[in-house]
């Protein structure tokens, strides 16, 4: 279900992408360079535990993007207006989306990207809630089986999603953003999930298939 970070590269990615969103949101000052506002992720997967939202792991490693900005070089000030406060509510997501846009720019066609987005969304929400887990017994084994949420529905909110790229035109992760209440009444924003899907073409039809969380 949900599991602490498994890479140190989490957290470099999420220093990154912090610099990154304070820039976005603070503003740099005339006359001074940009310096932290380039990053390029490489393959990783996220989980939703993170207290920060972090770029997706669909950028390949192989990128013509600048490299990604030393964490040593990032002011503490920056880090700690990169994304709304915790507890901001609906009026900080608007500022987490813009920021995902802006440091990973959209590389698929419109009409992929809406699908991934929807399955994405709704495999983040059978995963955290147990809402429609029937739809994938691939991905849920245990979906024809009673279980306790780890998530209340009624407190559980996706705060921005992203699809991208994951290396090559066949393969996607979505990366999600979103809040929650667990069983034991924490509530807690700004977790972080990726969904990783592949591309299949089936009679002319393309179709976009969900990947079991390792």
């Amino acid at each position: 279900m949900t599991t602490a970070p498994r890479s140190s590269r989490l957290l470099l990615l999420s220093t990154v992408v912090l610099a990154v969103a304070g820039i976005a949101l603070l503003g740099v000052p005339h006359g001074q360079p940009p310096a932290a506002a380039t990053a390029t992720a490489s393959h990783a997967t996220t989980d939703p535990s993170s207290a920060a939202a972090v770029a997706p792991a669909g950028k390949p490693a192989a990128s013509t993007d600048p490299s990604p900005t030393s964490a040593a070089s990032i002011p503490p000030s920056v880090l700690e207006s990169a994304l709304p406060p915790h507890g901001e509510g609906v009026a900080g997501d608007r500022a987490v989306q813009q920021n995902l846009e802006a440091a990973w720019p959209a590389d698929f066609p419109a009409d992929d990207e809406r699908e991934l987005l929807t399955a994405g969304r709704a495999l983040l929400r059978a995963d955290a809630t147990g809402v429609g887990r029937v739809k994938w017994p691939t991905i849920f084994p245990d979906s024809g089986v009673a279980v306790a949420p780890a998530f209340a529905t009624a407190r559980f909110r996706i705060q921005a999603a992203i699809a991208r790229r994951d290396g090559n035109s066949d393969r996607a992760v979505v990366h999600l953003v979103w809040a929650g209440m667990d069983r034991g009444g924490t509530f807690t924003d700004l977790r972080i999930t990726d969904w990783h899907f592949t591309r299949t073409i089936k009679k002319g039809t393309t179709t976009w298939t969900p990947q079991p969380r390792s």
